[in-house]
């Protein structure tokens, strides 16, 4: 159904304002009107974040102005041009809210062309992993080619897009997960070295490997004095040098909230990214466990449980 057939769409919204993945229910609202400076686009699938279940929980409310929709990135086809953007070009996007729907509003500065050979739903798991981890390992970390990255929770979304874009960079990759399997996994993605931190000592394995020049942490509590620990302390060696902000202790929440509240923040994201050759060659495990829109619940509740790899995807059409 076109724009010009309907006023209405289908969304998903919280029972209740807040609460468990089963509040979570498809309804008809209103469709959300671009201004002149904004991308209305079509969205074909929404990826799925840690910061919507905080949100869903009542923690993280979005922005002033923007939808409380939950969904921070989408993929889909522009509808109403904006920018240097175009009528049906097909685009992923990272936003401030509003995924969730058949149709969302986006600054056209954060949006990127969908790459050659990626699907709507390998598209939509990129934007928000892509993002933070440009900004955590390469902007911040300054992770440079030769160096060793030390990634956790290296299943997870950000995790995935972290060792596939660190060893694009010409970077070697040491890779934590709980369980053989995941660790399995990981390797299978292109980490050099996979751990099994239920079994094995990370600090002690990557110590073992020449040490982490940065290490991208999405765990945290006792893995920080590890973290220290496995550091590269070569005498001269870069990561000597910058040290104190070398351990990225990255919470998606906290590092989508930056960019959530200012619309500079994904901007600045976007240009390196694409003039550094905006070409994934794959998001085939990112989008691994793709779920249907309507059963947005099982999606939640199949990222709380913790058994899944790479980004959960709502397919919406």
């Amino acid at each position: 159904m076109s724009v010009a057939q309907s006023q209405n769409m289908t969304a998903i919204t919280i029972d209740g304002g807040k609460g468990p993945a089963s509040a979570l229910r498809p309804v008809q609202v209103p469709m959300p009107i671009p201004s002149n400076d904004q991308l209305l686009i079509r969205v074909r699938a929404a990826g799925v974040n840690r910061p919507d279940i905080i949100q869903r929980l009542g923690s993280y409310p979005p922005p002033p102005g923007a939808s409380d929709i939950l969904g921070l990135e989408v993929a889909g086809e522009v509808e109403q041009a904006a920018g240097w953007w175009k009528a049906g070009d097909k685009v992923c996007a990272l936003l401030g809210g509003g995924g969730y729907a058949e149709y969302a509003v986006c600054d056209p500065r954060h949006a990127l062309p969908i790459p050659a050979g990626l699907s709507f739903e390998q598209a939509a798991s990129l934007p928000e992993t892509v993002f933070t981890v440009y900004a955590n390992v390469f902007e911040h970390g300054g992770l440079k080619p030769g160096e060793t990255l030390l990634v956790h929770g290296a299943t997870s979304g950000i995790g995935v897009t972290a060792i596939q874009m660190a060893k694009a960079a010409g970077a070697k990759v040491i890779a934590t997960a709980r369980g053989a399997q995941k660790a399995a996994a990981a390797r299978t993605l292109g980490a050099d070295v996979a751990i099994d931190a239920a079994q094995q000592d990370f600090a002690q394995v990557a110590k073992a490997e020449g040490g982490a020049d940065v290490i991208l942490d999405m765990v945290g509590g006792d893995y920080f004095g590890k973290d220290i620990d496995a550091l590269n302390r070569a005498a001269g060696s870069s990561s000597s040098r910058r040290r104190a902000g070398t351990i990225r202790r990255c919470r998606s929440s906290r590092s989508c909230r930056s960019r959530r509240s200012s619309p500079d923040r994904p901007y600045a994201r976007a240009m390196p990214t694409r003039r550094r050759g905006w070409r994934p060659k794959s998001s085939a495990s990112c989008g691994h466990g793709s779920r249907p829109a309507r059963s947005s619940r099982a999606a939640h509740a199949y990222l709380e449980s913790g058994t899944h790899t790479g980004k959960v995807i709502l397919v919406t059409g």
